[in-house]
C-alpha cells in the first residue's frame, strides 16, 4: 500500500513525488513511455524561473535524479484504469496492480493529428511529430511545420537551423505562440508563412513529395514540394482509461480547479490533461506540488 501513486511521469507527476516525498509519503510513479513527458522533445527551454536556457532532456534528467534521490520509485508500465473501493484506490497498469491512499494523474497528453488522409502511413516516412527529434533527417531540404502555437513556432525556428526552406502553416491569421518567438521567425530569410491555410491532402510515393495547402479565404489550393512535414497542432489529453471516476470536459481534459482535486476524493490531477487557462512547464511543475499538498492534506484527514 503506497501513500500516493502518481500516473505519469513528466514535469508534473515528478515535482509531485518530490513534495509527497518531502512531506515523508511513500511514492509510487507509473509511465507508460519515459520520464520527462513532452518537455524532453524541446531543444531549450527559455521561460523557465532561474534556468535562462536549459534543453528539456537535461530538465528532465535533473528533474528525475532529483525524484529518485528523495526515495520515489519508479516503474514503467501503462496504467489502464484506476479503481476505488471504500476509499483504497487500485491503480490496474498491463503488468499487475498497485494500491494507493491517494492518486494523482499526470498523463499529460500525446500529439494531435492532421486527420488527413494518408497520414498514418506516412508517419516516419516524410510526417513527424517532433521535429528536434527527426529533424536532422532534413538537413538542407525543404520542410513545412503546421501549427500556431508556441510548439509550431519552436520548431520552425529549429528547423530554420537546418533545413533549406521551412514554410509555416497556420490556419488562422496570427499566431497564439509568443510574439518574440513570431518577431525571430520573420528575420529568418527561410521562413515562409502562409497564413489562413490548412493542409487538404498528402502526396506520396513511397515517401511524402508534397502536399496540397488550401486558404480557407479564396479558397485557392497551392501545391508545395517538400522533403518533410511536421506536424504540431495541439495535444490530446490522455484521460479516457480514467473517466468511469473522474469529470471530463469536451475536449476530453479532467474537470479541476486549481487545488487539482476531482470529483473523486482522493483523486487528484497535475499538468496538461487538466481544465487550466496555461498549459506551460512552469504551470505543470505548479500543479505537481499543489496536487501533491492536497493529497498530503487528504492522506492525513
Amino acid at each position: 500500500m503506497y501513500d500516493v501513486i502518481v500516473v505519469g511521469a513528466g514535469p508534473a507527476g515528478m515535482t509531485a513525488a518530490i513534495y509527497a516525498r518531502r512531506a515523508s509519503k511513500t511514492v509510487l510513479l507509473l509511465e507508460a513511455v519515459s520520464y520527462g513527458g513532452q518537455i524532453i522533445n524541446t531543444p531549450d527551454i527559455e521561460n523557465y524561473p532561474v534556468e535562462a536556457h536549459i534543453s528539456g532532456f537535461d530538465f528532465s534528467q535533473k528533474l528525475y535524479e532529483q525524484t529518485k534521490a528523495l526515495g520515489a520509485e519508479f516503474k514503467f508500465e501503462k496504467v489502464v484504469e484506476i479503481k476505488d473501493e471504500n476509499g483504497v484506490k487500485t491503480v490496474i497498469t498491463n503488468k499487475g496492480s498497485y494500491e494507493g491512499k491517494a492518486v494523482i494523474i499526470a498523463t499529460g497528453s500525446e500529439n494531435r493529428k492532421l486527420g488527413v488522409e494518408g497520414e498514418d502511413a506516412l508517419r516516419g516516412r516524410g510526417i513527424s511529430y517532433c521535429a528536434t527529434c527527426d529533424g536532422n533527417f532534413y538537413r538542407n531540404k525543404v520542410v513545412a511545420v503546421v501549427g500556431g502555437g508556441n510548439t509550431a513556432l519552436e520548431d520552425a525556428l529549429y528547423l530554420a537551423d537546418l533545413a533549406e526552406k521551412v514554410y509555416l502553416i497556420h490556419r488562422r491569421d496570427s499566431f497564439r505562440g509568443e510574439e518574440t518567438t513570431v518577431s525571430r521567425l520573420k528575420e529568418r530569410q527561410n521562413v515562409e508563412f502562409i497564413y489562413n491555410s490548412t493542409v487538404t491532402k498528402l502526396i506520396a510515393e513511397k515517401r511524402l513529395k508534397a502536399i496540397e495547402v488550401t486558404d480557407k479565404i479564396s479558397g485557392s489550393v497551392r501545391e508545395i514540394e517538400l522533403n518533410g512535414l511536421f506536424v504540431a497542432v495541439g495535444r490530446v489529453p490522455e484521460n479516457q482509461n480514467f473517466a468511469n471516476l473522474v469529470e471530463l470536459d469536451e475536449a476530453g481534459y479532467i474537470v479541476a480547479g486549481e487545488d487539482c482535486r476531482t470529483k473523486c476524493a482522493g483523486i487528484f490531477v497535475a499538468g496538461d490533461n487538466r481544465t487550466k487557462t496555461l498549459r506551460q512547464l512552469v504551470t505543470a511543475t505548479a500543479d505537481g506540488a499543489m496536487a501533491a499538498t492536497e493529497a498530503v492534506k487528504y492522506i492525513n484527514l
